[in-house]
């Protein structure tokens, strides 16, 4: 139509009809303004006959003066709907409301489609009673839940579906209803639509109970709201799609076998592919799929992006010509679809569409955009454009076109695209969800593990670590190599049971509690006890947490805690649940250290032994997780030997060690993470260590004080004496006043490190404390604590120890 009128609206209270029956009224104009058909219905509203208007300016008719009341519409509108005031062949104005249509012929002529719908004689009222009539006889499936998401609605179809009478289900949530996983999805979703009033679609069967899984229904949620339009319920629409399904199915895909082949990996670039190749030549010639370039961030669903350009990386094409010459982007490349064209549009809109090459759509997009030349250069008649989406996010668009087939796309092609490329979209949205995760986890797992090992003179260290591959994702094994006082080192390695990222942040709150319970010197028993009563705690704590289960919180977690002396040789080990260390003799024997098992962590009140055994200077000791030994090619006793069989060939650094155990232990990367960590003893020899018993009488404190500075001396430590005779004095001194006889002074010599020990026989542990202005005592403890690198108290079986470390480095 050349001019149209200003306002859209509905159609006024006092709009003229004439009486009999309904009628419609219709008439085509050219894009000149001109009318070029008048039917017998418009003839009757107006009043004129064909051949008064046919050939005459279609503004003749308006009431109105069209430079006052009429506007030119947009290039690109192909519909308009509105009132307007038109005038009768006998002088009186009548407003009507009109629908015009912009098409084009296969010529390419364009022409306007206006229709108006006149009502007839006054009958049955069609208020309140027909859409009672509709709610309740409606063969869909239709149910109105309210704020709490409890049935207050349910029409015949529900009824007839579920075998319930709505009495029946009045007051009930639908997993009451209809107890099943996606009743819970479905209640979820009606959650969001009541907090966000976005509608939601949950593309999953509701099944009633004995139902079979090849028959359900697919559901739409909208919300209800009120005038001021607050949210107060939900509508649930549903229908049984199996027979609509059953008939899609013959007409072309989702067959098993053909949706099979997309999403065979997790490589995006791969599953974009696998979609094209579906498509071509099973039912278009020509295919692309375009994913967003940047990706969306996160994984909040989007109800589509806004109009306007676009930029895609094109990650697949697929053409039945050689070459694939329509596409002039290669893949890998970025390209910009321009507001407006149906990609664009599809992206915006989150749905799919067909054109045929007569649409202005593509004609104007072929016009902009030299990307879409194919269209013109290869003949293509038929164009199909469907949007990749999953979880309700958009990751591109999938483009096809039709040149060699003769047959137009129709709505079961637009249909069997639109599933296709939803699987796809879900397989490239898990790949990306899980590459995201496993970097985050990776990420986590890095920051948690040890980055470096502590300088000590107990052991030389050297550790492995190798994260699972395939799709189980990143475990919770962890390692450390904790100092302790006395010049002790503790080893530790564990298993979290589970993958993932609750699993390592798992792992990073047991490590963190391993060391801190290795920090007050706790034997290796009981700190496996405390730290079972921790994995029982956390589960408690985290029990009524989404996504909480035994795997991800610890429980079934494995540890081997070992601790040795290299002033004593001797061994600690307790393990709970997990595999013993192997030890590797100076002679070269290799052999299992007999430790009791213990129970997996957070089983709770089963008790852990600790075994004591000596092990020569030069032993070579190594800690593993059982990834090491679960191969797939081999069985445990294969695992052992074959492990025992490189931990004994000789090698001149401990790296050297490990890589050999890893070579024999593993052909392919392992299905379970892997740590191992493998130390050579050392020892302190007398050198290095000196010991003096001392009585009960304060007059012994000089003595000790000379005896430490003579020792100094003779280690040539003589610019340490100062520091060291006040710690020897004041913890000598603790020890005579507070503790029990017998008492022990112990200097250990270490690398850049000078320990002093005191050891009574009183289980009484020594703190600080804050001595008044004219208090004789109370600051000793206090001034060990600023003279020394660190300090602290360990216990016996029977008495305490009570270590102060310096440093050397300055002397």
């Amino acid at each position: 139509m050349e001019r149209l009128p200003t306002s859209p609206g509905d159609r006024p209270a006092g709009t003229e009809a004439p009486s009999g029956p309904a009628y419609t009224a219709a008439a085509t104009v050219n894009e000149q303004g001109v009318v070029t058909e008048w039917s017998e219905g418009a003839r009757r509203l107006l009043g004129y006959e064909a051949s008064e208007t046919v050939g005459r300016p279609a503004a003749e008719l308006l009431a109105d003066d069209p430079a006052e009341s009429a506007r030119r519409a947009a290039p690109w509108q192909d519909r308009w709907s509105g009132t307007v005031a038109l005038r009768h062949r006998d002088g009186h104005r009548l407003e009507v409301g009109l629908l015009a249509h912009r098409w084009t012929s296969t010529g390419g002529t364009a022409k306007w489609f206006v229709v108006s719908a006149v009502t007839g004689a006054p009958g049955l009222g069609w208020g309140e009673p027909l859409r009672e009539w509709a709610f309740a006889q409606s063969p869909c499936f239709l149910a109105v839940f309210d704020e709490d998401l409890r049935l207050v609605r349910a029409n015949a179809g529900m009824e007839r579906t579920l075998s319930l009478t709505e009495p029946e289900m009045l007051g009930l949530r639908l997993p009451e209803i209809a107890p099943d996983p996606v009743s819970d999805e479905t209640e979820r979703r009606m959650r969001e639509v009541l907090e966000t009033g976005e509608p939601q679609v949950v593309d999953a069967f509701i099944r009633p109970p004995g139902a079979s899984t090849e028959h359900g229904w697919v559901t739409s949620l909208a919300p209800l709201r009120d005038p001021e339009g607050r949210v107060h319920a939900v509508c649930l629409a549903a229908h049984d799609r199996t027979g609509i399904e059953g008939t899609r199915q013959q007409v072309l895909v989702p067959h098993d076998d053909t949706a099979a082949r997309i999403g065979t990996t997790l490589d995006s670039s791969r599953t974009a592919q696998e979609l094209a190749d579906v498509a071509v030549p099973r039912f278009a010639d020509f295919a692309v799929v375009d994913l967003l370039d940047p990706p969306p961030r996160g994984d909040e669903p989007s109800s589509g992006l806004p109009a306007g350009p676009v930029t895609v990386c094109r990650m697949a094409v697929r053409s039945i010509l050689e070459g694939s010459p329509e596409s002039r982007v290669s893949v890998g490349e970025t390209t910009v679809y321009p507001p407006l064209s149906p990609p664009a549009e599809c992206l915006a809109a989150g749905r799919g569409a067909v054109y045929a090459t007569s649409d202005p759509a593509i004609a104007a997009w072929a016009a902009e955009d030299p990307g879409a030349s194919w269209i013109s250069e290869y003949g293509t008649h038929s164009t199909m454009v469907v949007p990749m989406r999953a979880d309700g996010i958009t990751l591109g668009v999938a483009v096809f076109g039709r040149h060699q087939h003769r047959e137009p796309f129709q709505s079961e092609d637009l249909w069997a695209a639109e599933e296709l490329a939803t699987r796809a979209a879900v397989s490239i949205h898990n790949a990306r969800r899980y590459t995201r995760e496993h970097t985050t986890t990776m990420t986590l797992q890095r920051s948690l593990l040890p980055q470096t090992l502590p300088d000590q003179a107990a052991l030389d260290i050297s550790s492995r670590y190798l994260p699972a591959g395939g799709e189980a994702g990143v475990g919770g094994d962890w390692f450390d190599v904790i100092p302790l006082s006395g010049a002790r080192v503790a080893l530790v390695v564990g298993d979290v049971v589970g993958h993932g990222i609750r699993a390592t942040a798992t792992m990073g709150r047991l490590r963190t509690a391993v060391r801190t319970l290795a920090d007050v010197d706790l034997p290796p028993d009981e700190l496996l006890t405390y730290l079972d009563d921790l994995v029982l705690h956390l589960s408690a704590d985290d029990g009524d947490q989404p996504g909480g289960g035994e795997a991800a919180l610890g429980i079934g977690t494995t540890c081997l805690y070992v601790v040795y002396d290299p002033v004593t040789r001797g061994c600690t080990v307790a393990r709970a649940g997990h595999p013993p260390p192997a030890v590797v003799s100076p002679e070269g024997s290799v052999y299992l250290l007999d430790v009791p098992a213990g129970p997996p962590l957070g089983l709770g009140g089963l008790p852990f032994e600790t075994v004591e055994t000596e092990l020569p200077e030069g032993s070579l000791i190594a800690l593993y997780t059982d990834g090491l030994l679960q191969a797939r090619e081999h069985d445990i006793d294969e695992a052992l030997d074959n492990m025992f069989g490189a931990l004994a060939r000789p090698a001149s650094t401990l790296d050297t060690v490990c890589d050999r155990v890893l070579t024999a232990m593993l052909s392919h990367q392992p299905d379970d993470d892997v740590a191992l960590l493998v130390a050579r003893t050392r020892a302190l020899h007398a050198d290095k260590v000196v010991v003096w018993d001392l009585s009960s009488d304060p007059s012994v404190v000089g003595h000790a004080r000379r005896n430490a500075s003579e020792q100094l001396a003779a280690w040539g430590l003589e610019e340490a004496s100062f520091v060291t005779e006040l710690l020897v004095s004041e913890l000598v001194t603790n020890a005579i006043r507070y503790g029990e006889p017998p008492i022990q002074l112990r200097l250990i010599h270490e690398k850049n490190t000078l320990i002093c020990e005191v050891s009574d026989a009183s289980s009484t542990a020594p703190h600080m404390r804050r001595a008044r202005t004219f208090d004789e005592g109370g600051r000793g403890l206090l001034l060990v604590a600023q003279l020394a690198r660190r300090w602290g108290t360990r216990h016996a079986a029977v008495g305490k120890t009570i270590w102060a470390e310096q440093s050397l480095l300055g002397f």
